[in-house]
């Protein structure tokens, strides 16, 4: 099929492109937000091929892939020369994210579009969205998997969070130090923009390098669908200290880690792991069996065939 879809989400994109079909890359001059095109760090196959606004126009699109609110209301009727998403092309949303506010004013921009299918990321999401009359399913997430290259070797904990400082209750960034105080274990930040915290941002192909030599993965974020770092520390073999927060809990077995809401068993956790290695690689391995089982590539491209199959038909 001939897919169109904005480069949105770098890693969730990088994903999908690696499926059979041939995608369309929306793409600018500015390559800004609306406009990115191909990665410009990651190596997609020649199947993920970028467009101008005309050349969007003039293709025959089998199917439109939304993320945004702006995509669904007019962006990708323009790009499309006026075939409106649902109606002229069939159409899927693509949910990201976890909703915010109350529960009751939880309502999904998607809700009640005829000729609209809702995907969400996670259980967790389909459960707290109110998508109304329009129907939805759930495509959990899967990734490229980056190898088994778990050594420990650095008695450190790491934490992989795009901008820790604006996001920080959402995130759990004011949780780390309290960590670390308690548990005694030094945390190593990873991410965009988490400089202000003693952070660094590395290139994709060193951040699993990095991630590897730590001893354990610590994610402390409160709400999230299931962050991507996470199934990738996952994949690379490193155990998990967590909150018990949205979809985590179910995503990450008992012999994969310490998953808990209570702070003191956290702490508890990363001192053991750390201060015992044979325990933190063997629950790393429990780890990268339980993301390879849910999470795997082939799985989730297999999903999404599904998907584009019954939305086309």
């Amino acid at each position: 099929m001939r897919v169109l879809l904005w480069h949105v989400h770098g890693s969730y994109t990088t994903s999908l492109v690696q499926g059979r079909h041939e995608y369309l890359l929306p793409t600018l001059p500015d390559r800004g937000e609306w406009g990115r095109g191909r990665a410009q760090t990651w190596e997609w196959p020649a199947a993920a091929r970028e467009v101008t606004p005309q050349e969007a126009h003039d293709s025959d699109v089998d199917v439109v892939i939304l993320q945004r609110p702006e995509e669904l209301d007019h962006l990708a009727e323009a790009w499309l020369g006026g075939r409106r998403p649902g109606r002229d092309v069939p159409a899927v949303y693509l949910e990201h994210n976890a909703p915010q506010g109350r529960i009751n004013d939880m309502r999904h921009p998607a809700a009640d579009r005829a000729g609209i299918t809702l995907v969400h990321v996670t259980h967790f999401n389909a459960l707290f969205w109110d998508a109304g009359t329009t129907a939805s399913r759930v495509v959990e997430h899967g990734i490229v998997d980056p190898g088994h290259r778990y050594t420990g070797d650095l008695d450190h904990a790491v934490v992989v969070v795009n901008e820790p400082v604006r996001r920080a209750r959402v995130t759990g960034t004011d949780l780390i130090a309290s960590l670390t105080a308690a548990s005694g274990v030094p945390v190593d930040i990873f991410g965009m923009k988490s400089e202000p915290l003693g952070g660094t941002d590395v290139p994709q192909s060193h951040l699993h390098e990095e991630m590897a030599r730590r001893r354990v993965y610590l994610h402390p974020v409160r709400w999230t669908s299931l962050g991507l770092s996470l199934l990738e520390a996952m994949h690379l073999g490193l155990p998990v200290v967590g909150l018990a927060t949205t979809e985590v809990a179910d995503a990450v077995p008992p012999e994969a880690g310490v998953v808990s809401n209570d702070p003191a068993k956290l702490a508890d956790a990363l001192r053991r792991l750390v201060h015992d290695p044979e325990e933190a690689a063997v629950r790393g391995k429990a780890a990268r069996a339980a993301a390879l089982g849910r999470f795997g590539l082939e799985r989730f491209l297999r999903d999404w065939d599904d998907v584009l199959q019954e939305v086309t038909a």
